[in-house]
Parts: C-alpha cells; sequence; structure tokens
C-alpha cells in the first residue's frame, strides 16, 4: 500500500521547486503548518529559492506574524490569490507596494472551487461576487495596479438567460496541510484542530492536478490504531508528512493557546462574569444591531464588531436558546472568539467543514449575518475589502452578504481617534474621529446597493450615534442616539445627504447604559 515519507521541515521544503504553485490550509492561525511554512522561509532566506512562487490561500492565515507571512518575501512570491490579507501586514505591504500579483476570491467561493477543481469542472459557478470588485467588468478581484493588465481569473457567463460569476481553476503542484494524529500508513486526523476546515477538498484539488500533498502533524500512532470514522485525510493521498517537534510554538491550537479541549467541542466549559463585556463604542453598536433578530433566527458574525462582542452580549442577555450563532468556519452555536482567534467558538454544539458550511450561506442564507464595514455611500453600496492602502480583502463577506435574508453592518459614524463615553443613557462624544466613513464614492464595492434593492434584501447600517436602512429611496437615516445633535454630529459628517425619515425614532437608551442585561430578550420576544 502507498505510504508517504516521514520527513524533517528542512526535507519537506527541498521538495518545493521554483515557479511552484502552493496552497495552504488553515484560518488565522488554526491549522498553520509552522513547521513546515517556517522551513520553506528559512531556505528562501539562505538560498534563493524556492522562488517565483504562486501562494493560494482561501482565508486569511496569519495572526500577523506567523502563518503565511512567512511568504512575504520580495522574490520569493511572484503572485498571490488569497481571501484575507487583514492579519497580514507584510504581505498586505508588498501587495499594496505593487511588488506582487494580487487576486482577491472571495472565501467560501475559493473553499468550494477546490471540490469543482477536484471533480474536473470548468471551475466554480455562482452569482456571488457580480455587481462587486470581483466581478471581471470592474476590478475582476485584482487589488493593484499591476495586476490590471494580468489574465482574469474569473469571468461572467450566461446560463438559462442569467449571469453567474465562474472561478476558473487553478492548478496546483502542492498542498500543505495540518492534522493531530497520523498512523505509520499516514492515515490523518483533525481532532485536536479548532475548525475541519476544507483540508480533504483541497488535498483531491491538488491530486487532480498531478501535485504532491505535505502533512504536519502532533502525534504519531501505530498503524491501524485511528478509528476509520477520524481519518480526514487517508494516507494514500499525502506525499511527506512532518511531526512538528516544538507544538508549543508551531502547532498551536490557535494564536492564543496551545490547546484548550472546549474549542475542538472535546468539552464544554461554563461561563464566567469575566466574560461580561464592559460597555464602550463596540459593545453599544452591537447592542443596537443584535434589536433587529427574531426568535429562531440563524445569524452569522464576520469579522471585527460583530465577531468580537455579537456571540459575548447574546450570552449576557440570556438569549442563548432563542437563536443561533454561526461562524463562517462551520461552528454553530457556543462563544466565538474574536480578533486573531476568529473562526473558532467554546461550547459550539456543531463544527462543520469550512466548505460545507458556505453550502448554507451561498443556498438557502442566514436568516440576519452582522458585518463590519469601512464606508457607505448614498446608494447603499459599502466597502469592507479595501480601507486606506490596505487591501484586506473579502474573507467571506461577499459570499455571506450576497444571499443573507437581512444584512446588519456595524460600524462606527467616523475613525481614527473616534472617543465616546456612556451617561444616564445619553451617548457623549469626546473627540471626534478624523476619518469619514460616509462617502459619496467607495474606495471598492464589496456589498452591491442596487443589486440589494432590487431582489429585495433587508439592510440596516448601525453605528453608535444613527441607524440607516437601505430602502427603495436609498439610505434612511431612522434612528438617532439621545445626546446627538442631528446636523453637527451627523449631516456635516457625511459628504451627502441621506434621505431622513419622516419618523426619525431616538435610539432605546437601554443600550448606552452599564445594566446587564440591558432587555434583548423581552425586545426579541416581542418582535
Amino acid at each position: 500500500m502507498k505510504k508517504p515519507k516521514f520527513l524533517t521541515g528542512e526535507e519537506a521544503a527541498a521538495m518545493i521547486k521554483d515557479d511552484s504553485t502552493i496552497a495552504t490550509i488553515g484560518m488565522t492561525l488554526v491549522s498553520a503548518s509552522e513547521t513546515i511554512l517556517k522551513a520553506v522561509e528559512k531556505r528562501f532566506l539562505e538560498t534563493g529559492s524556492p522562488n517565483h512562487l504562486t501562494l493560494v490561500h482561501s482565508c486569511g492565515q496569519s495572526d500577523r506574524d506567523r502563518g503565511i507571512q512567512h511568504f512575504s518575501h520580495e522574490g520569493m512570491l511572484y503572485r498571490i490569490i488569497g481571501g484575507h490579507w487583514g492579519l497580514q501586514p507584510r504581505m498586505m505591504k508588498l501587495i499594496a507596494e505593487n511588488k506582487i500579483l494580487a487576486y482577491c476570491i472571495p472565501q467560501g467561493q475559493f473553499a468550494q472551487l477546490y471540490r469543482s477543481m477536484a471533480g474536473g469542472e470548468p471551475g466554480k459557478i455562482t452569482k456571488v461576487g457580480l455587481g462587486t470588485f470581483i466581478d471581471p467588468r470592474i476590478d475582476g478581484g485584482k487589488m493593484n495596479a499591476i495586476t490590471k493588465d494580468a489574465p482574469d481569473i474569473v469571468d461572467v457567463v450566461t446560463i438559462d438567460g442569467e449571469e453567474y460569476m465562474r472561478y476558473k481553476p487553478i492548478p496546483l503542484d502542492y498542498c500543505i496541510i495540518r492534522g493531530t494524529y497520523v498512523d505509520e500508513m499516514g492515515n490523518l486526523t483533525t481532532d485536536e484542530e479548532a475548525m475541519q476546515l476544507e483540508v480533504f477538498s483541497a488535498v483531491m484539488a491538488c491530486k487532480k492536478f498531478g501535485g504532491k500533498v505535505i502533512a504536519q502533524a502532533k502525534y504519531k500512532v501505530k498503524a491501524g490504531s485511528l478509528h476509520c470514522k477520524r481519518v480526514t485525510v487517508p494516507g494514500i493521498f499525502i506525499d511527506a508528512v512532518v511531526m512538528c517537534p516544538n507544538p508549543e510554538e508551531d502547532h498551536r491550537q490557535t494564536h492564543s493557546f496551545a490547546f484548550d479541549p472546549a474549542y475542538c467541542g472535546d468539552i464544554k466549559v461554563p461561563v464566567s462574569e469575566s466574560d461580561v463585556l464592559p460597555l464602550n463604542l463596540r459593545k453599544v453598536i452591537g447592542r443596537r444591531a443584535l434589536m433587529e433578530l427574531h426568535v429562531d433566527d440563524v445569524l452569522n458574525v464576520g469579522t471585527g464588531i460583530p465577531n468580537d462582542v455579537v456571540g459575548p452580549i447574546i450570552s449576557e442577555e440570556g438569549v442563548g436558546d432563542d437563536v443561533t450563532v454561526t461562524v463562517e468556519s462551520g461552528i454553530y452555536g457556543g462563544i466565538p472568539m474574536g480578533g486573531v482567534d476568529f473562526g473558532i467558538a467554546k461550547n459550539n454544539f456543531a463544527l462543520l467543514r469550512h466548505d460545507d458550511q458556505f453550502d448554507y450561506y451561498n443556498g438557502a442564507g442566514v436568516d440576519v449575518t452582522y458585518m463590519g464595514a469601512g464606508e457607505i455611500d448614498p446608494d447603499g453600496n459599502v466597502n469592507a475589502t479595501k480601507l486606506g492602502p490596505n487591501p484586506t480583502g473579502a474573507g467571506g463577506f461577499i459570499d455571506i452578504t450576497t444571499n443573507a435574508k437581512h444584512v446588519v453592518f456595524c460600524s462606527s459614524f467616523t475613525g481614527k481617534g473616534l472617543d465616546c463615553s456612556f451617561e444616564d443613557g445619553r451617548l457623549h462624544i469626546n473627540k471626534e474621529g478624523s476619518l469619514i466613513k460616509f462617502v459619496n464614492k467607495v474606495q471598492q464595492i464589496s456589498y452591491n446597493g442596487k443589486i440589494a434593492r432590487e431582489k429585495r434584501q433587508k439592510m440596516h447600517y448601525v453605528t453608535e450615534r444613527a441607524v440607516f436602512e437601505l430602502r427603495p429611496e436609498g439610505l434612511v437615516l431612522t434612528e438617532i442616539a439621545p445626546g446627538i445633535d442631528l446636523q453637527t454630529q451627523i449631516l456635516d459628517l457625511m459628504e451627502f445627504k441621506p434621505v431622513i425619515s419622516e419618523n426619525l425614532k431616538e435610539m432605546n437608551p437601554a443600550i448606552f447604559s452599564e445594566a446587564v442585561p440591558y432587555g434583548l430578550k423581552d425586545i426579541i420576544r416581542n418582535h
């Protein structure tokens, strides 16, 4: 029976040839094959090889320092095709300075593109991406100037009179994956990983193109000792296995800890009072945003404000049995972590494969999705993917907002320096932010307001001082915070004048209170 070679990180790095296309699987630092990635970087810095590489990745895979940041060297990379770079400052710098070709593909489409590639299909066919910067009639997902004249990796096709995006196959030479246990035959499990990800689909895509699969593992066990249902990748599909010599450093479950059984579902832990969030701007925005929920809603939370506050607020308010929280990584229920640990949760009741999760998001669509945002214009177009010079990329933003029944964007009203305080149910602006977010034209279209209105999708844009709703007539101001002046603290800080509702209301003062709970349960149940 075919079985892989067991190699050191250095020996595995020596397998990779110049001009290769490499897929790496992970999200944030979860499932990052650090032993292998560090060895590839070390070899390049010492010898100049491998070079002129194309790096392919569906998710953001870094904690600002590790992960695929190891590839962020001029000369080592020729091209990157990825989903998100928000936690990869060196990679964003290479892209912004036109040192590498850079393409963005929505994260869910990317995860499922591996499936299409594995089956020999002509690409991933979908409506996700139409009308956004991914559409080849706009930017084609090209993230910098030098990529503008490079070949397209997406196109628009017509089937039965309707337009669809086609994400083209990307031939792979190598796929780098990570698992927990590996037996002597190379059979690999992902028991202790905090996400299932799209490991097997990517392996099959690589094998379709004759590529090699390199796996990092934490424990080696006797052949035949792994239960067959635990095996994520059979050993016959793996060419080389690298046993991690230092799991505490290079096989961490996520950025913040080497291993916690609560995040891979092995145990459930009690929620302590320390999990209650302090009252701040982000919590205020999250509290108002959650007032859009109804009993039995299934919701999604994106990176930024939503993932940092939505789960904790739901826990504080005791409404976990009224609604279901999901995250794009495959999580159902529980309390998601935020920041550099985005995508994991403790006490979740189900954890699906990453690519399977997007079958739900791209098909039926969640009841409500909560997303961060950077800019919005009069037509309801939203930019969350390129903020100033930083090309953060789409992540799952475009996939999820395209088909969600209700999209709620969560953002501070201004940026850069905004400082607020709260007293007696009123909002006080201590220092105004210097960055205007309500602009005449967004820098990049991540969410298309025109398409949203045409299909009658419900959309709200929630800030700490004002709430807007996208209606047929455009962006409508519907609520204003107590203590805020309409003219000087809202309208004068916008590049355009929104439609102002004839029934302009005051935001619920309870959301500006220190009280926990603030009454979300009654609000949801009385809808």
